[in-house]
C-alpha cells in the first residue's frame, strides 16, 4: 500500500504540474492518458497477472524449475508487447489522437508527449515484469520498494522537467512523460540483482523459449489484455463524447479520469498480493482459504476508496481547487465527480477482486464483467449524442459501469473457478 501511495501521487502531480501549463496541456494529457493507462494495467495488471498467477501456482505446486521458465517468458512476452506500444503510439501517436479530437494544438502536444512514453516502453514493461515475477515468488517487499524509490523520484522530476525549474530543462507538456521512462529505468537497475543474482532466474538452463510457459501467463494475461482493452476504450470513448462538449469540458474531465484511474493502482497494490496469495492457496488446493482472502481484500479496498468518493462527490472542491483550471472547466469536474464518485468504491473493489480471480488461472467470467460494462457504458454515450441529453447524462453512465464492476466482480466469486471451495 505504501507503493501504491506512491503510485497515486505520481499520477497527481503530473496533472497538478501539467496544470501550470493551461487548459490546452490538460486536455492534451487527457487524451494521451488512456492509453498511458492501457499499457500500465497490460504490463502491470494484464500480463503481469499473468506471470504472477503462473509463477504463484509452479511454486504452490513445488514446481521451482517450472516457476523460473515461466518467468523468462513472461518477460520476452513484456518486450514483445513494448515493441507494440513504441510502434503503434510512438510512432502513429497524431493519427490516433485525430480520431479523438480536432484541436490541432491539443493533438500536436499529446503526441509529442506519446512519443517520449511509448517510445521507452520497454523500460516500463520491463520494470512490470520484473515486479511480477517477484510477487509470484512471494516477494512483493522487492517490487514495491522499486516503486517508491521511483516513484518519489519520478514527481521530482516530472516537476523540474514539466515547469522548467531547471534552465536547461524545459520540457512542457512532455515533462511527466521523460521523467517516467527515467524513473522506470533506475526501477529495472535495482530489481536486476534479484532477479539475476539472489533468485538466479535468468541462468542459462532457465532461459528457454517454452510455448507451455507460453500458455500457462496468456491462459491468464491473454484474457487480462482484452479486460485492460475494455477498460481504457471505455474511458477513450468517453473522452471522444466529452470532446464534444469543448476543450474546457475535456480539461475538466480529464482530470476526473484522472482521479478515477488513480483508483487502480490501490486495486493493484491490494489486488498485486491477491493474485500471489490465491494462486499459491489454488496451487496447494486451498480453496475456501483462497476465496477468504479476496473476499478480505475486497472489502479493504471498498472500504478505503468508497470513503474517498464520497468526500470528493460532497465537496468536489477538495479535487478540483488543487488545479490551475479556470471557467467553465471546474464546473465540468465537479459535476462529474458528484455524480460519479460515490461508486468509486464499487469500481477499486471489483478490481481487486479481479486481481484475485487471476490467482485461479480462470478469468472468462471476470473479463465479461468489463465488457458487458464497456457495452452499457458505451450505449448511453451513443443515446447522450443521438438526443442531444445534457452532459450529466453521459457522467450518470460512467457511474453504471462502475456499479456493473462491483457488482459483477464480487458475483464471479461463485462462478466455476471457485466451485472447488464450496
Amino acid at each position: 500500500m505504501a507503493g501504491v501511495s506512491v503510485m497515486t501521487a505520481v499520477t497527481f502531480f503530473d496533472a497538478w504540474f501539467v496544470g501550470h501549463l493551461g487548459n490546452q496541456a490538460l486536455a492534451s494529457l487527457a487524451l494521451v492518458f488512456p492509453f498511458q493507462a492501457l499499457m500500465q494495467m497490460m504490463a502491470g495488471g494484464a500480463i503481469g497477472g499473468g506471470i504472477t498467477s503462473a509463477v504463484a501456482r509452479a511454486k504452490g505446486s513445488g514446481n521451482i524449475n517450472s516457476a523460473k521458465t515461466i518467468a523468462f517468458n513472461g518477460l520476452l512476452i513484456g518486450i514483445f508487447m513494448s515493441l507494440l506500444y513504441t510502434i503503434t503510439l510512438g510512432v502513429f501517436s497524431v493519427q490516433i489522437f485525430n480520431l479523438l479530437s480536432d484541436s490541432e494544438d491539443v493533438i500536436n502536444d499529446a503526441a509529442k508527449y506519446a512519443k517520449v512514453a511509448f517510445g521507452g516502453a520497454i523500460l516500463t514493461w520491463v520494470f512490470f515484469a520484473f515486479s511480477s515475477i517477484l510477487r509470484g515468488l512471494g516477494d512483493t517487499y522487492t517490487p514495491a520498494k522499486a516503486i517508491i524509490i521511483a516513484g518519489l523520484i519520478q514527481i521530482i522530476m516530472s516537476g523540474l522537467f514539466t515547469l522548467g525549474l531547471v534552465d536547461s530543462v524545459d520540457l512542457g507538456v512532455t515533462g511527466p512523460a521523460a521523467a517516467m521512462i527515467i524513473s522506470h529505468a533506475l526501477a529495472v537497475f535495482f530489481l536486476l540483482p534479484k532477479i539475476i543474482g539472489s533468485n538466479s532466474l535468468l541462468s542459462r538452463q532457465n532461459c528457454l523459449f517454452n510455448w507451455s510457459a507460453i500458455y500457462r501467463i496468456l491462459k491468464v494475461g491473454g484474457l487480462g489484455l482484452l479486460n485492460s482493452i475494455t477498460i481504457a476504450l471505455t474511458i477513450v470513448i468517453i473522452t471522444t463524447f466529452v470532446a464534444g462538449f469543448g476543450t474546457d469540458a475535456l480539461a475538466g474531465y480529464g482530470l476526473c479520469s484522472r482521479l478515477e484511474l488513480m483508483l487502480v493502482p490501490i486495486s493493484f497494490g491490494i489486488g498485486a498480493a491477491l493474485t500471489a496469495a490465491v494462486g499459491t492457496n489454488i496451487g496447494a488446493n486451498q480453496y475456501n482459504r483462497a476465496r477468504s482472502i479476496a473476499k478480505a481484500g475486497a472489502f479493504v479496498t471498498f472500504f478505503l476508496t468508497g470513503v474517498l468518493g464520497v468526500v470528493v462527490a460532497i465537496i468536489p472542491w477538495v479535487w478540483v481547487d488543487l488545479f490551475a483550471v479556470s471557467g467553465t472547466a471546474e464546473l465540468f469536474a465537479s459535476s462529474y465527480l458528484m455524480i460519479v464518485a460515490p461508486f468509486y468504491g464499487f469500481f477499486a473493489g471489483g478490481m481487486s477482486l479481479y486481481f484475485a480471480s487471476q490467482g485461479t488461472g480462470s478469468m472468462i467470467f471476470p473479463v465479461l464483467v468489463n465488457v458487458v460494462r464497456f457495452v452499457v457504458v458505451s450505449s448511453i454515450c451513443m443515446l447522450v449524442l443521438v438526443f442531444q441529453f445534457d452532459i450529466k447524462w453521459l457522467f450518470s453512465g460512467v457511474s453504471i459501469g462502475l456499479l456493473i464492476t462491483g457488482v459483477g466482480q464480487f458475483l464471479c466469486l461463485y462462478s466455476s473457478p471457485w466451485k472447488k471451495s464450496i
